[in-house]
């Protein structure tokens, strides 16, 4: 069983910006994609970015020139740095991974673990 810790999660004003974490302690695979998620009332879950243990990332083009994740692979972290935070940013913020060599954040259903999500609120 695969644990992911999600934190980092607040209130900011527009233009502002945050940085969420997942903390993934004991993950080990020779590939892995780290995703972030997210999800506002009364919508569908939404893929942000992904990072995949080489480092390739891939991102959502609302996110895109103003979102960049990153990791760290000896701490089994992964960071989303949010800028210039928008009011259709807000949602619960989640991470998830897989163990394929394929890293999508359109198809939530590749990822197999789940963390509990971190709230996102810019106003």
């Amino acid at each position: 069983h695969v644990q992911l810790v999600e934190s980092g999660g607040g209130s900011v004003q527009a233009g502002g910006s945050l940085r969420l974490s997942c903390a993934a302690p004991g993950y080990r695979y020779d590939t892995y994609c780290m995703g972030w998620f997210r999800q506002a009332p009364g919508k569908a879950r939404e893929g942000v970015a992904a990072i995949r243990r080489d480092d390739l990332t891939a991102y959502t083009d609302s996110v895109k020139g103003r979102f960049t994740i990153s990791q760290d692979k000896n701490k089994h972290m992964v960071y989303p740095q949010m800028n210039s935070l928008k009011p259709e940013d807000t949602a619960m913020y989640y991470c998830a991974t897989h163990s394929h060599w394929y890293c999508r954040p359109s198809q939530s259903s590749d990822f197999d673990y789940w963390g509990r999500g971190t709230q996102v609120t810019v106003s």
